[in-house]
């Protein structure tokens, strides 16, 4: 079992840059393919990013590909998020959730454990 915890959220300009960090627990997080999702105000839950075990391979929504990147480093068993040329439709809270499979997808079933959020607001 893995816990996460989200932090690097908050208000930021359009076209402005954040770094969100999801922090894990336990000792095996190396062993998790990772994941970042987001909600927006009256919207559906929203796939954004995916990463391997290794962080070799990763994956983007269309929305957000060349705008984000996702990274981990094992060894301090934490995932982040690199957002730039935000926009106000990035505006919405952002979960890190952990995957039991290799390179999860984009299907919310892919994933196991996830994290509490952080709220990002891009203003215009």
């Amino acid at each position: 079992q893995v816990q996460l915890v989200e932090s690097g959220g908050g208000w930021v300009q359009a076209g402005g840059s954040l770094r969100l960090s999801c922090a894990a627990s336990g000792r095996t997080f190396n062993r998790y393919g990772m994941g970042w999702f987001r909600q927006g105000p009256g919207k559906e839950h929203e796939f954004v990013a995916a990463i391997s075990w290794s962080g070799t391979t990763t994956y983007y929504a269309d929305s957000v590909k060349g705008r984000f990147t996702i990274s981990r480093d094992n060894a301090k068993n934490t995932l982040y998020l690199q957002m730039s040329s935000l926009k106000p439709e990035d505006t919405a809270v952002y979960y890190c959730a952990a995957s039991n499979l290799i390179l999860p997808g984009p299907l919310e079933g892919d994933y196991a454990y996830w994290g509490q959020g952080t709220q990002v607001t891009v203003s215009s």
